[in-house]
């Protein structure tokens, strides 16, 4: 059985030990190809397996790395996942994956934050080749095609921009996927990755959606959507369910409740993601006796998710200057959550620009 707060104490324990860690790079000459692909698996379902599929076609000798997501267990909407990181490992490598890495903690940072220590797992990767995952919408080909030119493209408020020409390539939002390519491709022109050419974009497929397999989740009844899921998901959640490995909106309440009763204005302000307005509108609003209290207290914020965010913090609290250092430092440590043989695992320490590895023992 999954216990939350163990698993959110040891994680704990796991971001300070990285905080203290530095990113030993080294260069390699490896001719090794690697297809990192990004995503949290919540759960993994055919279009995420299409995607995989269609990059291993296409890079048939490549090693496939899939970067999953792991500390505190929170996705980017700030909400628990499904299963544990070592369960998403298993089933990415027993549907084709070679290698699968832990990826930045999401659901305690801001989406630009886990979007820089992203690329910088891909610039520590080496990385040849990255599949995503996007949706057809008028537009949309213009920005994919600039950034394979290797342009720098970039998300603004309710337009994306060329900012290696100056041009305003769409106005107005993009969805969520189709937002997450143009982040992306901005942090890695931060970082000077020169990904010209590296992306393969791969239209996502219909009849899938993973908010429809959550709720199945939740109420034990998959007869839906059997057909949206791989057989191993399917078989993987069945048995998470038997065993009540599920995490799926579990909370440490007393943690959360806790942080926010107990913490004096300064140590709330100094948390991440926070601000004075919203540190003090928590004190002005406490004690709280439950979450929904609580989260009546946030403030909303830019991002829908902002208060399952900030709830994640309140639960994992984390201070903007550790986040920032975090940040500098990533990674100071890839921790491997499953690999495919002995021999991929070699082929993957060959490649990589970073000598500190380790395996997680979940």
């Amino acid at each position: 059985m999954a216990n939350v707060s163990d698993i959110l104490k040891r994680d704990m324990n796991l971001f300070l030990n990285d905080l203290d860690g530095e990113c030993k790079i080294s260069d390699t000459s490896s001719d090794i190809n690697l297809v990192a692909d990004f995503t949290e698996y919540n759960p993994l379902h055919n279009g995420h397996f299409h995607c995989m599929k269609t990059a291993k076609h296409h890079f048939p000798d490549s090693l496939f790395v899939a970067v999953v997501p792991g500390l505190f267990e929170r996705s980017g909407r700030g909400i628990p996942y499904i299963l544990p990181r070592q369960h998403r490992a298993e089933i990415a490598i027993s549907v084709g994956a070679d290698i699968v890495v832990e990826g930045p903690p999401m659901g305690v940072m801001g989406s630009g934050q886990y979007s820089l220590c992203l690329c910088k797992m891909f610039q520590a990767l080496n990385t040849s080749h990255i599949p995503r995952g996007y949706k057809k919408v008028e537009g949309i080909d213009e920005i994919l095609r600039r950034i394979n030119m290797g342009h720098h493209v970039a998300p603004k408020p309710y337009r994306i921009v060329d900012k290696t020409t100056g041009e305003t390539l769409l106005k107005g939002k993009l969805e969520e996927d189709n937002y997450v390519i143009t982040s992306f491709a901005n942090s890695l022109s931060k970082i000077g990755f020169d990904f010209k050419d590296k992306f393969l974009f791969v239209e996502r497929i219909e009849g899938v959606s993973g908010t429809l397999i959550r709720q199945s989740i939740l109420e034990d009844n998959f007869s839906g959507v059997l057909d949206m899921m791989p057989e191993k998901t399917v078989e993987v959640l069945k048995q998470a369910i038997k065993d009540e490995d599920i995490i799926y909106g579990i909370r440490d309440v007393e943690s959360i409740l806790d942080t926010a009763n107990n913490f004096t204005f300064n140590q709330l302000s100094a948390l991440n993601l926070f601000n004075d307005k919203l540190a003090q509108n928590i004190m002005d609003n406490r004690p709280f006796d439950n979450l929904t209290e609580l989260k009546e207290s946030i403030l909303h914020g830019f991002s829908t998710h902002f208060k399952e965010r900030i709830i994640s913090i309140l639960e994992n609290p984390i201070e903007k200057n550790s986040v920032s250092e975090y940040i500098d430092r990533y990674p100071s440590n890839i921790r491997i959550l499953g690999y495919k043989n002995e021999e991929c695992l070699e082929r993957f320490k060959q490649k990589i620009n970073n000598e500190n590895i380790s395996l997680f023992m979940g």
